[in-house]
């Protein structure tokens, strides 16, 4: 098994900046502002063949009690508590810090082995940098920069030195990576902590509490899953600082990432244009979609009804995907959320047969004809599939580039239903056969005579085919 590093310190010591040095990724959101990472992020690195989990953490601040810091503080502790080993980053520019003692004293007490990483060291004397630090009683500090790469392949051996690790068996990592997005505050960190079982991310009663995208695997009935827990999109007019800004393309990336998008509404608000802009992001990126319509128990009959109107009018383009109501607090219909997500993952991977696509195609074609497009009516012929996750159909003929865009929806529609495509946005693209005579002068002669022209042409002498007489 792959032993677990947890990366622990104060605000703004560089545990982001170290965690995507380990893990060869950017996937930690870096900025220079103290409190930017507040779940805990997990990644894979390997050294010397030996590979292992790392985990970033938010700002240790051990000394508070309440409110968002305190809910870091208690992420940070869990993460120690799953770990194999800890590295205790300490700012070498700053010096030693009164926090630093505590935190030191936090995580002697939890009995893992704990290694002191000096960051921020290049260009410094490592063993004057690293002198103060020996006072926090944890053994030999080590001298790195997360920035440059200094020092950090010696500071991962020695974490590494105590563990036997096995080879790692096949992985098979054809399964579901879920997108959770929404608006801030509509739920999708207790949706995330509902499907997982236990406190795996900071759900707390206040908008923006989500700054990155936070990956979280899990397996149920024994099958893996890979959430994605990201920030809630504001409407753009209100993105303002740049660490939202930030977490607003951490969430596109994430939705284009993922292969199931579950867009987690309120409903307790009304269905608000960022809901639909959002909606309308999943579609062009071609994800699979499922609706969760969260905190359903808080509303009477009357309530519900006008929701689901609304539901109807406003985002009527997502035919093609599931809606369930629940309560992700109380896990009311999450179950079904998954089997949803499961059947749109099934359908925007599926393999669709050349043969069979064909038949469809003509099926559909002997049912309803396309219209004239001028002087001619679009021929399609046959289709095969072009891609997956969105399903693509790539259909083959003549003039079909007249094809009105109200047939191409109905043949989605033929296609979606014949194939059973729930839960998946769906591409048809046409193709016209190419046709070699089309640039050709208009000729009397017919295409037999044509061809004896040509052979007659390649016979003649050189001087007559430039119409110049013989010289000599």
């Amino acid at each position: 098994m792959k032993p677990t590093i947890v990366l622990v310190g104060r605000p703004n010591v560089g545990k982001s900046t170290l965690f995507n040095r380990l893990t060869k990724t950017r996937d930690a959101l870096v900025h220079d502002l103290p409190g930017l990472t507040r779940d805990r992020h997990y990644g894979h690195g390997r050294v010397g063949g030996k590979p292992f989990l790392v985990v970033d953490t938010g700002g240790f601040e051990p000394v508070v009690d309440t409110g968002i810091l305190a809910e870091m503080a208690k992420q940070t502790l869990q993460a120690v508590a799953e770990g194999d080993a800890v590295i205790f980053l300490v700012d070498g520019r700053a010096g030693l810090a009164p926090q630093d003692k505590i935190i030191a004293d936090k995580l002697r007490r939890t009995g893992r082995p704990v290694l002191v990483a000096v960051n921020k060291t290049e260009g410094m004397n490592a063993g004057v940098v690293t002198a103060e630090f020996h006072e926090l009683g944890l053994g030999q500090p080590v001298a790195v920069s997360g920035a440059h790469g200094e020092g950090v392949r010696e500071l991962i051996e020695l974490v590494m030195e105590p563990f036997e690790v096995e080879p790692e068996a096949a992985r098979d990592d054809e399964h579901p990576k879920i997108a959770i997005v929404g608006r801030p505050n509509v739920g999708k960190s207790t949706l995330v902590n509902t499907f997982v079982g236990e406190e795996r991310v900071i759900a707390f009663d206040q908008p923006g509490t989500t700054r990155d995208s936070i990956y979280v695997d899990f397996e149920r009935a024994g099958k893996p899953y890979t959430l994605i827990d990201t920030a809630g999109v504001r409407r753009k007019g209100r993105v303002t600082e740049a660490i939202e800004k930030f977490s607003v393309i951490k969430t596109l990336q994430a939705i284009e990432d993922a292969n199931v998008v579950v867009l987690v509404l309120d409903a307790r608000q009304e269905i608000s244009d960022q809901d639909a802009h959002l909606a309308g992001f999943i579609l062009e990126a071609g994800r699979a979609l499922v609706v969760a319509i969260n905190k359903w128990d808080d509303l009477d009959n009357y309530q519900r009804e006008q929701i689901k109107r609304e539901l109807d009018r406003k985002l009527d383009f997502l035919t093609f995907a599931r809606f369930h109501f629940i309560s992700a607090l109380k896990g009311t219909g999450v179950g079904g959320v998954l089997k949803s997500v499961d059947e749109a993952y099934a359908a925007a991977m599926a393999k669709l047969s050349t043969p069979r696509l064909t038949r469809v195609l003509q099926e559909a074609i002997t049912q309803h004809q396309p219209p004239r497009a001028g002087n001619f009516r679009p021929k399609p012929k046959y289709a095969h599939q072009g891609g997956n996750n969105p399903p693509i159909i790539v259909i083959h003929g003549n003039h079909l580039e007249g094809m009105p865009d109200a047939y191409k929806r109905y043949l989605e529609n033929v296609f979606r239903t014949a194939f059973n495509l729930q839960g998946t946005p769906l591409r048809v693209e046409f193709k016209a056969n190419y046709n070699p005579f089309e640039k050709r002068e208009a000729s009397n002669l017919t295409p037999r005579q044509e061809r004896t022209a040509e052979r007659e042409k390649k016979r003649m002498p050189a001087h007559l085919k430039e119409g110049k007489p013989k010289s000599g």
